[in-house]
């Protein structure tokens, strides 16, 4: 498995919530195949690439991490190529950084 970690600054703190419940109304959407027509390309590679999605959020400074997770190093390699191309508007937080890691270990204790 392996994982982009993408941080964003500058973002309004105000909005997380708001930003937050976009993306999980998109990700709903997604996932019940109801996408809209026009829904970019890069969205549906991601529909296909990526098996797990975090958003950790700091309220204080609005600062965020989005963790996209895919199964094999060939749909990192498309998921990275879409949400390249996907970048944040210029109005928005500021993405500062884009890592990708294997994962060596994911366990849960709950």
């Amino acid at each position: 498995m392996y994982a982009r970690v993408a941080r964003f600054e500058g973002g309004d703190p105000s909005r997380i919530d708001e930003q937050v419940t976009e993306m999980k109304e998109q990700m709903a959407a997604a996932r019940s195949g109801n996408l809209p027509a026009d829904a970019p390309e890069q969205v549906r590679t991601l529909m296909d690439t990526v098996s797990r999605f975090l958003e950790l959020v700091d309220r204080s400074s609005g600062a965020s991490l989005g963790i996209a997770f895919c199964e094999t190093e060939e749909d990192m390699q498309r998921a990275h190529a879409a949400l390249n191309e996907m970048s944040p508007p210029a109005e928005g937080p500021k993405r500062t950084s884009v890592e990708i890691f294997e994962v060596a270990l994911d366990e849960n204790f709950h």
